[in-house]
């Protein structure tokens, strides 16, 4: 500590785990993938000749924005914020029929939805761990 630091001002280091760190990891991959389509989708309604730029470009900002709530999660997640859990389990949850329609489209999304599939169920074993819920306080109730 430096002579300009006070006592109260040190923050806790946080109670990750590596199963905790591996769904922030995830949650993180997630969102960073959603950012990549939106920015593409922005930039071929900016920049390309879509259809209908005004509904390529709506649709990239749109996806932009969804990328905010894994990336927020994997943020928590990452410094073990018990709010996180919740948005990370609500991202698996809406993730796992999106990787079942994109399964059943055919071609290359069979490998996309297999992937996200596959993300999904491990991120939701990762956050029902009881490592991982200790970790963020949401631990077992006292035992009788």
């Amino acid at each position: 500590m430096s002579g300009n630091e006070k006592p109260g001002n040190e923050k806790p280091a946080p109670n990750r785990t590596r199963r905790l760190a591996a769904a922030a990891a995830v949650a993180g991959l997630e969102g960073a993938a959603l950012a990549a389509w939106g920015i593409a989708m922005l930039a071929v309604g900016l920049l390309g000749h879509p259809d209908s730029p005004r509904q390529a470009e709506a649709g990239g900002v749109t996806v932009l924005a969804l990328a905010a709530m894994p990336l927020a999660a994997a943020y928590g997640l990452w410094h073990a914020r018990r709010w996180s859990r919740g948005p990370a389990l609500i991202i698996q949850l809406v993730a796992l029929p999106v990787a079942w329609t994109m399964v059943q489209a055919g071609g290359v999304m069979i490998a996309a939805g297999g992937v996200l599939g596959v993300a999904a169920v491990a991120e939701l074993v990762l956050l029902v761990h009881p490592a991982a819920t200790d970790a963020l306080g949401i631990g077992r109730t006292a035992e009788r």
